[in-house]
This record gives C-alpha cells, sequence and structure tokens, in this order.
C-alpha cells in the first residue's frame, strides 16, 4: 500500500498540474490554520471557510472579524485561487489536446518491433515513406513538414528532428531499420548521430548532400549516402549510356522484385562473389565489405563471414 502512494506522489509531483494542485493544498490548509488561530475558531470550521473562498463560491457566513483576518483572506485568494484555476485549465487543456490528437489521427505511436522509424524534413521522405506503407511496412514519422503530404497509414509525430527527446519517443531501439534526412547537413549529422547513440544495434542509414558529411559519419560507425554523388554519378552514366538512369529506376522500383542484403552464410566464406551469383535465386549485384560495395566486374573478390550480399531477389 505504501508502494502503490509512493508511486501516486511521484507522479503527481513530476506533473505540472500535480504540482499546482500540491502548491495549493499547501497554501489552503496553512490559511486555514491561521484563519483558524487569529480568529479563533476550530480548524474545520477555518477549512470549511477556506475552501469556500479558494473555489470563489464565498458563502459569507464566515468572515474575518479584525485586520489580521483580513489580510489571511487576502493571501489565500491571491493564492491558492491562481494556483487551482491554472492547474484545472492545464487538465482541460492536456485532455481537449488528447481528443484532437486523436481525432485527426496524429496520436503519438511508439515503434513496437518491424518498424521503419524516419526522421527528418527532407522534401524526398513524403514520397518514400508513401512507397514503403505501398510495400505494406509499418512507418513511424518523426518530422517538422506538412503531415498531410504524408499516407495516412504512416503514424506522424510533429516534433524536432534534431530533439533527442522526440527521437527518443519514437523508440529507434525497437525499430528494424532508421532512415535519417535532413534538410541540411547540420541537421542529419545531429539526428544520425543521435539515433546511433540512443540505438546502436538498430540498421541506420542517413541520406546527406556532402561526400564529406557522409565520409564522416560512415567514420563514426553510421551507414550513409550522399544525395549529391548519387545524382552525379547517375548523371555521368546517363550521359555514357543513355538507358542507365533508366535501368537504376527499374532496379529500385521493380514489381515484383525486392532489392536486400543477405549474409553470406558459413557454405559461401572462402568462395568467389562469382560462386553466389550461381548459387543465389535472386540476382546478385554485388557485395558489402568493410562497408564498401563490391560489384565483381572486374575482379572476382573472395567472400568473407561479415560480407553481405546485395540480391535482387522475386518477392514471390
Amino acid at each position: 500500500m505504501l508502494t502503490v502512494l509512493g508511486l501516486l506522489a511521484s507522479k503527481v509531483v513530476r506533473s505540472q498540474p500535480g504540482r499546482l494542485i500540491l502548491l495549493g493544498a499547501v497554501c489552503l490548509f496553512a490559511g486555514a490554520a491561521a484563519f483558524a488561530a487569529t480568529q479563533h475558531l476550530a480548524f474545520d470550521t477555518s477549512l470549511y471557510w477556506a475552501i469556500t473562498t479558494a473555489t470563489t463560491v464565498g458563502y459569507g457566513d464566515i468572515t474575518p472579524r479584525n485586520p489580521t483576518g483580513r489580510l489571511i483572506a487576502s493571501l489565500v485568494m491571491l493564492t491558492t485561487i491562481p494556483l487551482l484555476a491554472s492547474a484545472f485549465a492545464l487538465f482541460a487543456g492536456a485532455v481537449a489536446s488528447t481528443h484532437l490528437r486523436r481525432l485527426l489521427g496524429m496520436e503519438r505511436r511508439e515503434a513496437t518491433g518491424g518498424e521503419i522509424v524516419v526522421i527528418g524534413s527532407h522534401p524526398a521522405l513524403a514520397p518514400a515513406v508513401t512507397e514503403l506503407v505501398a510495400a505494406g511496412r509499418k512507418v513511424v514519422v518523426v518530422t517538422t513538414g506538412d503531415r498531410s503530404a504524408f499516407p495516412d497509414e504512416a503514424h506522424v509525430e510533429a516534433a524536432d528532428p534534431t530533439s533527442e527527446h522526440a527521437i527518443r519517443r519514437a523508440r529507434p531501439d525497437r525499430a528494424a531499420q532508421v532512415l535519417v534526412a535532413g534538410a541540411d547537413d547540420a541537421s542529419v549529422l545531429v539526428t544520425a548521430v543521435l539515433v546511433h547513440k540512443l540505438a546502436p544495434q538498430t540498421p541506420a542509414i542517413a541520406i546527406a548532400t556532402s561526400p564529406k558529411v557522409c565520409q564522416a559519419l560512415r567514420e563514426m560507425g553510421i551507414d550513409a549516402v550522399s544525395g549529391e554523388e548519387l545524382l552525379a554519378h547517375t548523371v555521368a552514366k546517363s550521359l555514357e549510356a543513355p538507358h542507365a538512369g533508366e535501368l537504376l529506376l527499374r532496379i529500385l522500383d521493380s514489381e515484383g522484385f525486392r532489392l536486400k542484403e543477405v549474409p553470406v552464410g558459413h557454405d559461401g566464406v572462402g568462395r568467389p562473389l562469382s560462386a553466389a551469383r550461381v548459387r543465389e535465386r535472386g540476382v546478385v549485384l554485388g557485395v558489402v565489405h568493410d562497408g564498401r560495395v563490391v560489384m565483381g566486374v572486374v575482379d572476382d573478390p573472395l567472400l568473407e563471414a561479415d560480407d553481405r550480399l546485395l540480391v535482387l531477389d522475386p518477392e514471390r
């Protein structure tokens, strides 16, 4: 019983309305005790007077009899009334906000496992989230962008993507993957570092503009892709082979196929990449070795235990 009361008391003290009510109650009882002592009344009678005064009811059946009593009455009115009014206003506002967020579908949802947490305010995030939802993935978004740009199936939290508190509420530690993309490289860097701090075991990828920022993130152990490099290489290859850009889009947006990373496995360690291409069911595009993608076009590298194959695999 004492443990339950202690937990309830700690919750009351931690909440702002609870602290205001507690302070108001202290002023109420202190005023009642002072009124009883100076007006020569029983404490229960003075407490009744203090309650009617603090609630602005004021029946008038008990009134101060001297200047000291009037001073105490003034202090009770100037302290308890504003404190209790503020507490009830905060409580009513919180209830109204909760109902409004629920009505608009904006209630906060935490990652419970298997979701993809998307953090940032980059314009490309909304189309990416739309594709993820269309593919049947559950997505939690933390952004300051326009919520209407995201599909209704995505759980959007309107918060600062660079805030540790906002990222913590999205529970990246429970997610399957985390995607970070901000309006600028500074915000991407801050958000990616916070995600890595809060969820070091969760696979995360950051999309930045500058190759130098991407390199800095990789050195900290965070996977990063440079949008500037990606666009430049795509344009350059498209000039060399006009259909290269279309080929890349077909790989990324192929119906009936999924691009994924799969472990090499014990039976593949020590064997060349060409052997894996024969053994795998899908199309092996390359291998991830030491954080770098090796396509194996010029050479045929031997696979190691920590390597992962990039496979374009049929979904069926």
